[in-house]
């Protein structure tokens, strides 16, 4: 087998010189794999709620021109890397080969199931063939093959929980785990799309952190999701309202919070333009933490800026420490949210 660079590099095309998520190509030739590389048959892809949503926008939701959309996408770049989003998504598969470097020094053998925990953004990829879309919950059975690099993370598919549950809660792992780190007793935290799938266990874990001192606050987009939330009963608070709309937001988080606004606010949404509710709605000195991948750097930072706001704001690694474990545990905790996550996602 042929040595492998531990990132990937020696798999990037062009440009050279850069690692394999910024690259604009990658080699995702299957037939043989470097000595630090697994090899994996894919089951299902678990594409990012902003990449899809976007997807799905441009092919007018119709199934056909979706598939177009993501097959031309890996054929262009080796990689399913939305071009106009920039990220990925994650997948499902079967360990299928592991290189000679990596044997012994992993615990994965063959015919494991996994998870992985980086981004497709970054995943030499090949797709025989889209089998099914589930545009409800981003995920699409394919027939192919992907790489994973000797640095890249993964998740066993615990025995306990079906294989898509699982799948649907690793795909945001990052999130309630950052939450988890950043919540502190006594905390005001609001989750900016509380009603989806990240924002659930957002919620679910500020609440597990702030205590009875705590105030959680749920925004969510729909009726229908500020129903859902309430019945869970994970926030002190659940509200409907437009995160494109910082002002009104603002002025509600006011309302709820006496003035003193968010010490953290947790944004979990997969669309555009809604850094600024995120900044106005929480105070001078406290955090903001963007999840989403719709996220622009230079409207955070030059927005922060224009209102004179001190926020630390914080981009969404998908990666914390005990992420994958964190995320399954909350799934094993509590039995309405996995209840919820089953009906929605599994």
């Amino acid at each position: 087998m042929k040595k492998g660079n531990k990132y990937g590099t020696h798999r990037v095309i062009e440009p050279k010189g850069v690692l394999p998520q910024p690259a604009n190509k990658i080699d995702n030739n299957m037939d043989e794999i470097y000595d630090n590389e697994i090899l994996i048959d894919v089951q299902t892809l678990n594409i990012d709620s902003a990449s899809f949503t976007d997807i799905s926008n441009r092919a007018n939701h119709d199934e056909a021109k979706i598939k177009e959309i993501m097959l031309d996408i890996v054929a262009k770049q080796g990689k399913h890397r939305n071009p106009w989003t920039g990220s990925g998504g994650m997948l499902l598969g079967t360990v299928e080969k592991i290189g000679d470097a990596l044997i012994g020094k992993t615990d994965l053998k063959v015919g494991d199931k996994i998870a992985t925990l980086v981004s497709l953004s970054l995943t030499p990829l090949r797709i025989d063939k889209i089998k099914e879309i589930r545009a409800d919950v981003d995920q699409v059975d394919i027939d192919g093959k992907a790489i994973l690099f000797e640095s890249g993370i993964y998740a066993k598919i615990p025995k306990d929980m079906p294989e898509k549950l699982a799948l649907s809660a690793l795909d945001v792992a990052g999130a309630p785990a950052q939450t988890a780190k950043l919540c502190k007793p006594g905390d005001t935290v609001l989750i900016i799309g509380a009603g989806g799938k990240s924002g659930m266990l957002c919620c679910y874990e500020a609440k597990k952190r702030v205590g009875v001192t705590g105030k959680v606050i749920g925004m969510c987009h729909s009726e229908k999701s500020t129903k859902r939330m309430q019945d869970l009963g994970f926030c002190d608070v659940v509200f409907s309202g437009n995160a494109n709309d910082p002002v009104a937001m603002s002025e509600k988080i006011a309302e709820l919070t006496d003035g003193k606004m968010a010490d953290i606010t947790i944004n979990n949404v997969n669309v555009p333009d809604t850094e600024m509710t995120s900044v106005l709605c929480t105070k001078n000195d406290g955090i903001v933490y963007f999840f989403s991948m719709a996220t622009s750097f230079t409207k955070a930072a030059l927005g922060a800026e224009g209102v004179g706001s001190d926020v630390t704001m914080i981009i969404g690694n998908g990666y914390t420490k005990g992420h994958a474990e964190i995320t399954l545990q909350e799934l094993r905790e509590s039995e309405k949210l996995r209840k919820v996550f089953t009906e929605l996602y599994a």
